[in-house]
């Protein structure tokens, strides 16, 4: 059964498609500014009811054999491969994503998370005998103890815009995997492609009341799907004063948190280092996603020696990237999400350039007839206090800062609220790791922009809350158990 209507999506609660208590909110395509489809509005009772529909499916779900709900996970997935293209469509008309992301790092690294959920891993260890001391309940003795991962329970995944695919996937499938039920929040902006995914889910033979999908533009919905009293964790992906706010919330009735939020990516850049190399990873910034993206590295510090060759080489690669409708072949910068959100990357540019900074290239709107567009932007001269250094943009925009030696690059990157993911670039490699051991982030990128899939995913300061990613999710979403015996 469809989630669709002739007046809009439908809200996904207790395996069945509700009409929204609060009428719907257009979503728009950011590239034609064309209205894609209408999105349910949640009320607070909708969202709480949905969070009572996953409580009441935890029970039998979470004793579900992992094999049975590895198999849920692997139809889902067959799923999206049958619905790959016109998913990725979608994907694309909703977040502005070009033809390749969509595909590729929207609904290929959704579907592909999926599969990789789909392999059961052991939930238990045993640890050696141990001897104990005599305590309050009996003399010593040696006692065996086995340690067993438990679901957490109920769980709110409040999701990003920036991957309608990715983002919800990575916290569904290891959530189900783990025999938890969860309620998801999707983004607003683009929120039609998680009901795809929910239908997806449903045809693969979820029970009823184990994914729940309840969206909403306010923050109403937000609030109920973190306050509920049936939920027992939330996972949030976004910025980081929202992140607080949950956080608040979540501590009052101490529930667990999976928080990835903001990012100030710093790029270190020796003066031995492959400039080559190092334009093409940082001018990510520029080109992914159009620069909406946490992991960006949108700080460049370098060394001195070849400070003004990095700026010369970064603008040259900006300038000849092509901005513009995200469904043409060549196209490689497409809009941001939003207006609103536009304006808000145009203003600081320009309080950038108010601050001092030089804008080498970019800084004016794209001549397009329509969309949400801003220009790959380069800012120099800056110094580390202006805010166009401190604070997330969130979009194509990059800042360089020159350094001495290895200590001031270190205190530069280390000096920031954020810390997700930092980069080094050098021909010394020992440096490079050395420097990379020394950095307050939660992953560090050598000579590289790419990830490893398995590694762990997380920040330190402000960038978020514990780690998943591969193994770590599974992780992140349980509970640790021991239970003793004499031995």
């Amino acid at each position: 059964m469809t989630g669709s209507s002739s007046t809009g999506q439908r809200l996904f609660i207790g395996g069945a498609w509700v009409t929204p208590e609060h009428g719907f909110h257009e979503v728009v395509d950011p590239a034609t500014e064309k209205v894609v489809g209408l999105a349910p509005e949640a009320s607070r009772a909708q969202v709480h009811a949905a969070a009572a529909a996953a409580r009441e499916a935890f029970g039998s779900w979470s004793r579900t054999s992992a094999e049975e709900r590895a198999g849920v996970l692997a139809r889902a997935a067959d799923v999206v491969q049958r619905n790959f293209v016109p998913y990725a469509d979608l994907a694309q008309a909703e977040s502005g994503a070009t033809t390749g992301t969509a595909r590729g790092m929207q609904v290929g690294v959704g579907m592909a998370r999926f599969r990789r959920y789909a392999r059961p891993e052991p939930v238990e260890s045993a640890l050696p005998p141990q001897i104990n001391e005599a305590g309050p309940f009996g003399g010593a003795a040696v006692m065996g103890a086995l340690v067993v991962r438990r679901p957490v329970g109920v769980v709110t995944c409040i999701t990003s815009y920036n991957n309608p695919w990715a983002n919800p996937a990575g916290k569904i499938a290891p959530a189900l995997a783990m025999g938890n039920t969860v309620v998801v929040k999707p983004a607003p902006q683009d929120p039609l492609s998680v009901y795809r995914m929910a239908e997806a889910l449903e045809a693969a033979g979820v029970p009823p009341g184990v994914v729940n999908v309840v969206g909403g533009s306010t923050a109403e919905s937000g609030e109920a799907a973190v306050d509920s009293p049936d939920v027992d964790m939330v996972s949030f992906t976004g910025s980081t004063a929202v992140g607080q706010r949950i956080a608040e919330v979540c501590g009052r009735g101490m529930k667990r948190q999976l928080m990835e939020l903001g990012g100030k990516g710093a790029a270190i850049v020796f003066d031995d280092a492959d400039l080559a190399s190092a334009v093409s990873g940082i001018g990510t910034t520029f080109s992914f996603y159009s620069g909406q993206i946490c992991t960006a590295p949108t700080r460049v510090l370098v060394q001195r020696g070849v400070h003004d060759l990095l700026v010369r080489q970064l603008a040259d690669y900006a300038s000849h990237l092509k901005v513009g409708d995200p469904r043409e072949r060549d196209t490689v910068v497409g809009p941001v999400i939003s207006a609103a959100h536009r304006d808000r990357v145009e203003s600081y540019v320009e309080l950038g350039r108010k601050e001092g900074a030089r804008i080498v290239t970019g800084g004016e709107r794209p001549s397009l007839p329509s969309g949400f567009y801003v220009a790959p932007t380069l800012l120099t001269d800056c110094t580390p206090d202006m805010r166009v250094v401190r604070e997330e943009i969130f979009g194509p925009v990059v800042v360089v800062l020159p350094f001495d030696d290895e200590e001031e690059a270190i205190a530069l990157a280390d000096d920031s609220d954020y810390g997700l993911i930092d980069y080094v670039w050098s021909g010394d490699v020992a440096r490079a790791f050395r420097v990379a051991g020394r950095l307050r982030a939660g992953g560090v990128g050598v000579n590289t922009v790419g990830r490893n899939m398995e590694a762990p995913f997380g920040g330190f300061k402000k960038s978020g809350v514990g780690r998943d990613v591969g193994s770590y999710a599974l992780h992140a979403y349980s509970e640790t158990q021991s239970i003793v015996w004499p031995g």
